[in-house]
C-alpha cells in the first residue's frame, strides 16, 4: 500500500491589521464589564456619560485589566461613571484655552517656536479625563482642505521651528494621510523638528507596522514620539516590541502621564510607571496635574498631595526617571511647574 502523501503545511494566517483591531474595539460599557466578570457590580455606571462621550477601548488593552477588579486602574481610565455628569465649579469645556490659541484651521499656537496641529478627532481609546473631550473636531481639524490652511499658517511664521502632531491621535490617520501631511511640511524651510503625541503604541501596538516605520524613517527631521501611559500595567510584551521598533527607526521616546486619583496617585504606582517605561526604552517627560475639563473632576488630586508625591518620587528614583510635575494654564507661555 502506498501511504498517502502528507498534506502541505498551510501558512499561518496573517495577523489582523491594526484597522481591524480598531474596528473591533469594545464600545458598550456593559460588554466591557461582562468581559471583566463585573456584571452588575458597578452601580455608578452612567448611560448618560457614555452618551455624551462614548466608550471606546481596544480589546488588547482590556486584556491588561484585572479580571473581577472594579477598581482596576486601567478600567477606571475608560469607564463612564455618574461622577462625570455632576457639575463642579472651576471645570469647563475648554480647560486649557485651545479656542483662544487658534492660529489657523486646526493650528494652535501657545508657546514660542511651536505650533500644534489638531490632525484628527479620532482616538483608539476614549480616556474619561481627556482635556479635549468637548473639542469641536468636526470644525477644527488641520486636515480640512488638504492641510492647506494649516501649512500656510506655519509657513507664514518663521519663528516656528517645531510642529507637534496631536489630536485626537495623529496615528489614527492612515499612513498615506500622514505622508501627505509631512510631505507638505517638508517644504517649510524653517521647520527643524517634529514631535508626535500618540497613545496608540501603548493601547494598540499593532499600529506600529512596517508601513508606519517606513514613513517614520523617511522623515527629514529629528522626530520625538511622546507617548501617554499612566500606569505600569499599560506596558506588555506587544507594547515593548512596538517601542523597540520605533527606537530602531530613529525616534526618541518620551512619556507624559496625568496624575489621576484612583489610577496612579501613589509613590509606588508612579515609581513603577517610570521604571517600567524605562525598561521599554521610554524616558519620563511630564507628570501633568489634571486639566480641569468638565466631566473629569473625580480624577483630581489636590496640588499639595501632588507635590508630596513628586517629592517622594524624586527621593526614590534617579533624576532621569523623575518626570516634571506641571500644569497647563491658559495664557501661560509654557507649562507651569508645581
Amino acid at each position: 500500500m502506498i501511504p498517502a502523501a502528507p498534506l502541505p503545511l498551510q501558512p499561518a494566517p496573517a495577523p489582523p491589521r491594526w484597522q481591524a483591531l480598531w474596528r473591533d474595539a469594545v464600545r458598550d460599557p456593559r460588554e466591557l464589564l461582562s468581559l471583566l466578570g463585573l456584571d452588575g457590580r458597578v452601580p455608578a455606571l452612567s448611560a448618560a456619560a457614555a452618551a455624551q462621550f462614548p466608550l471606546r477601548v481596544p480589546r488588547g488593552f482590556v486584556a491588561r485589566m484585572r479580571h473581577g477588579d472594579a477598581a482596576d486602574p486601567l478600567l477606571r481610565q475608560v469607564l463612564p461613571l455618574d461622577d462625570e455628569m455632576r457639575p463642579v465649579p472651576g471645570f469647563s469645556l475648554d480647560a486649557v484655552g485651545d479656542a483662544a490659541a487658534k492660529a489657523g484651521h486646526g493650528v494652535i499656537r501657545k508657546y514660542r517656536g511651536r505650533a500644534l496641529l489638531v490632525t484628527t478627532g479620532s482616538c483608539a481609546i476614549h480616556c474619561r479625563y481627556c482635556f479635549r473631550r468637548h473639542f469641536p473636531y468636526a470644525e477644527e481639524t488641520a486636515a480640512a482642505a488638504g492641510w492647506r490652511e494649516a501649512i500656510e499658517a506655519i509657513r507664514g511664521d518663521a519663528s516656528i521651528d517645531e510642529v507637534i502632531l496631536s489630536g485626537g491621535d495623529p496615528w489614527s490617520l492612515s499612513t498615506p494621510k500622514l505622508a501627505e501631511l509631512t510631505d507638505a511640511l517638508a517644504d517649510v524651510a524653517h521647520l527643524r523638528r517634529v514631535r508626535i503625541h500618540t497613545r496608540l503604541p501603548v493601547v494598540l501596538p499593532e499600529r506600529v507596522d512596517d508601513e508606519l516605520l517606513s514613513w517614520l524613517g523617511r522623515l527629514p527631521w529629528p522626530v520625538t514620539v511622546v507617548l501617554h501611559a499612566n500606569h505600569a500595567r499599560e506596558f506588555d510584551a506587544n507594547v515593548d516590541a512596538a517601542l523597540r521598533r520605533l527606537r530602531d527607526a530613529g525616534a526618541m521616546l518620551l512619556n507624559q502621564a496625568v496624575l489621576l486619583r484612583g489610577v496612579n496617585d501613589s509613590v509606588d504606582a508612579l515609581a513603577e510607571l517610570s521604571e517600567r517605561g524605562h525598561r521599554a526604552g521610554v524616558l519620563p517627560y511630564y507628570l501633568h496635574q489634571l486639566d480641569r475639563v468638565h466631566g473629569a473632576a473625580h480624577f483630581e488630586v489636590p496640588d499639595d498631595r501632588a507635590r508630596a508625591l513628586h517629592a517622594a518620587l524624586a527621593a526614590r528614583l534617579s533624576g532621569y526617571l523623575v518626570p516634571r510635575l506641571v500644569r497647563e494654564v491658559a495664557g501661560d507661555s509654557g507649562k507651569r511647574p508645581l
